[in-house]
């Protein structure tokens, strides 16, 4: 398995450790700053993997398939805590989940017919502000800034447009893979 891979799997095992220090009651505080400091630190091997893979040839069907699909989990993580903590909309959570499931169907579908797909640009920039959006939110729910809470509903609003935007651009340029079906 090469390091692109790994910090895949890497990105994947924080998971569980992101909810766990967010969502607990146990730090008094800290623990959102630990969980902060991991979503960060979990984002940062998204861009990582990436650039090592495509700077050293290193790019596979698993990272193309394994890499999207972390940075699914991992997102979609943080928005289903954040209706619980009470930082967004479930409207968003769903329309940014409903997405992600779309998009993981017709790659099912492509699977099937022998083909990877790899994620966008669009895909890859609805899921940077994504994770801008989940930092800022965070880093707002300690600090209740007034500017940091207009950023992050200016935020919130870039990323759910770019959800749909992108699921669009998704799948009309694949829209040959349901017509392709064995």
């Amino acid at each position: 398995m090469n390091l692109p891979n790994k910090l895949t799997i890497f990105r994947v095992i924080l998971i569980p450790f992101f909810v766990f220090f967010l969502m607990a009651p146990y730090f008094e505080g800290y623990g959102n700053y630990i969980a902060l400091a991991i979503f960060i630190i979990a984002s940062l091997t998204d861009l990582f993997d990436g650039k090592i893979a495509r700077k050293y040839n290193l790019i596979t069907d698993f990272g193309k398939f394994m890499d999207p699909l972390a940075d699914k989990l991992l997102v979609c993580s943080a928005l289903i805590c954040f209706i619980e903590l009470d930082l967004l909309p479930a409207w968003v959570v769903i329309i940014i989940i409903a997405r992600e499931f779309i998009i993981s169907g017709f790659r099912l579908v492509a699977s099937d017919n022998g083909i990877v797909i790899a994620a966008s640009y669009w895909g890859k920039f609805k899921t940077v502000f994504q994770m801008i959006m989940v930092i800022v939110l965070m880093f707002n729910q300690y600090l209740c800034n007034p500017v940091l809470h207009v950023i992050g509903i200016i935020l919130i609003i870039v990323a759910t447009a770019l959800t749909v935007i992108s699921l669009v651009d998704y799948i009309w340029k694949n829209k040959s893979v349901l017509k392709e079906q064995k």
